[in-house]
């Protein structure tokens, strides 16, 4: 298939079940490292600094793996986008 997928294309598809693990792994280091920097308590510099690298690094790996696909089903889904009158993002 030489069709690229979209963005919107990648992120309705259904992803696999490694990178759902990744997503939710992500989405625990990011909310621990929310925690910690904006603790209301005195922190040292280090565990608020820690706190920002953990939230940057959750949300780069949540993103990132949010939009990988199985490679079975971009065919089909995009196939069955074609008989509806395109694809998401060319009915936006």
């Amino acid at each position: 298939m030489d069709k690229k997928l979209t963005v919107l294309d990648r992120v309705t598809l259904p992803t696999p079940r490694f990178f759902r693990k990744v997503r939710t792994i992500g989405a625990a280091l990011a909310a621990v490292g929310g925690i910690l920097a904006t603790a209301p308590v005195a922190l040292p510099a280090v565990v608020v600094t820690l706190g920002g690298y953990l939230v940057l690094a959750g949300s780069i790996a949540a993103a990132v793996s949010s939009v990988a696909v199985e490679p079975g089903s971009q065919e089909a889904a995009a196939q069955e986008r074609q008989a509806q009158g395109g694809s998401s993002a060319e009915t936006l």
